[in-house]
């Protein structure tokens, strides 16, 4: 279905009862997204757009609705920041309007912009209702997770030994000539405006997506991977952007889900070994400190946080030495984020090699040893750990505006 399908799903437009207005909609649908983001075409099929995208397009159907009360569930969880300031001006226009609006959000810095009160939850239940405007980001915090959270400072444990390497590497769809190394234990960041080329980079190196140039190596030898078993075989790991579409099998269970990259361990010859699979399982679990213990349970009844868990739990009862982590800490809350973050280190830590694709610009500052800033597909820039900040990537992330000399002489 089309953007402007999408969006009046349930209710089309028509002309006299029966035949649908697409036109219509698609005018209609266009005036929605221009409050937001005005180059959406709403006659795109939904599923050719990307993550933040078709967030936009779930927001401006709520504006379509006209509804007097809007719920937001992390509204901005794929949006860059210039996108988060159109949205900001649209809740700060809906409220002005007279529209009640519920905002979930676990971006402090977003909820102490946008709202005036704030319900705090933790394990289900309510811990209070605050007027913002009389608490710190620091006190929220502490309700939310009971506890303060220490503050944290990075600690290398990057070696010199070579684990990945990339030579040129070329797609069909957005990297072109990317090279760069990845070391036993070293945390690299991926930086870059959302269309860059981040996440289909690490669809390369994890198989998912065929590369047309190029050439990757693991340990110094040359890897071909014609589909995610190489990659796995090969022992790299993805953690994919879109958890709950490409990285867990809702229904099934906690145990079932971390066996899939390992089934050649558990059943061998065609027979599970529940035994086995059972201890591997408690151990694996354990070591990510999933909660509530539940193994059997059903992943889609956890939370985002302990569904990530579950994923990096996936990968070390495959015994995965290579980990990519694609916007790791989405759609979780505060407490879960900074477990997220420990893990990470720890992998590092034990000679994991770990690359970080996030669009929260403090979460790589926070995680990395080194960042990798993309722009159009390719690498704009490099940054050692000295050298990284906000500023800098942002100067390499945004294309830069040339004039007419600029251009004249760079030709």
């Amino acid at each position: 279905l089309s953007v402007a399908q999408n969006m009046f799903l349930g209710h089309p437009l028509t002309r006299g009862g029966i035949f649908v207005a697409s036109r219509e909609q698609e005018r209609r649908a266009a005036e929605a997204l221009a409050a937001i983001d005005p180059s959406i075409d709403p006659a795109a099929p939904l599923g050719t757009l990307k993550v933040a995208q078709r967030q936009i397009v779930e927001i401006a159907r709520a504006l379509l609705d006209r509804a007097r009360i809007v719920a937001m569930d992390e509204p901005t969880s794929s949006l860059t920041p210039s996108e988060f300031e159109r949205l900001a001006q649209v809740i700060t226009g809906l409220a002005r309007d007279g529209v009640a609006v519920v905002y979930v959000s676990h971006k402090l810095d977003e909820v102490f912009g946008i709202c005036r009160r704030a319900t705090i939850m933790r394990d289900g239940v309510v811990v209070d209702s605050v007027d913002l405007k009389d608490l710190s980001e620091k006190a929220v915090v502490a309700m939310m997770v009971g506890r303060e959270l220490a503050q944290e400072h990075h600690n290398s444990h990057a070696t010199n030994k070579v684990m990945l390497s990339a030579r040129g590497l070329s797609s069909a769809t957005k990297v072109r000539n990317v090279s760069f190394d990845l070391h036993r234990g070293e945390v690299l960041g991926i930086a870059g405006l959302v269309g860059s080329g981040r996440t289909e980079l690490l669809r390369l190196l994890a198989g998912a997506d065929r590369a047309t140039a190029g050439t990757i190596a693991i340990d110094g030898k040359a890897a071909r991977f014609a589909g995610p078993r190489d990659a796995i075989a090969a022992g790299i790991g993805l953690v994919p952007e879109e958890r709950k579409r490409e990285g867990i099998v809702p229904l099934r269970s906690i145990t079932s889900n971390m066996a899939l990259a390992s089934m050649n361990v558990f059943a061998p010859r065609g027979v599970i070994d529940h035994t086995r699979l059972k201890q591997v399982a408690v151990d694996r679990m354990s070591r990510v400190n999933l909660r509530p213990f539940l193994l059997d349970r059903p992943i889609r009844l956890f939370s985002g946080g302990n569904q990530q868990k579950a994923i990096i739990g996936r990968w070390l009862a495959a015994g995965t030495r290579i980990l990519l982590f694609d916007e790791p800490t989405r759609g979780i809350d505060v407490g879960a984020k900074a477990e997220i973050y420990h893990l990470i280190e720890e992998l590092a830590a034990e000679g994991h090699a770990v690359i970080v694709v996030s669009s929260e610009l403090p979460e790589v500052i926070r995680l990395a040893d080194r960042v990798l800033v993309m722009r159009d597909g390719t690498i704009a820039a490099e940054l050692h750990r000295d050298d990284i900040s906000e500023q800098a990537i942002a100067a390499h992330a945004i294309p830069q505006t040339q004039t007419p000399a600029a251009q004249q002489a760079r030709q």
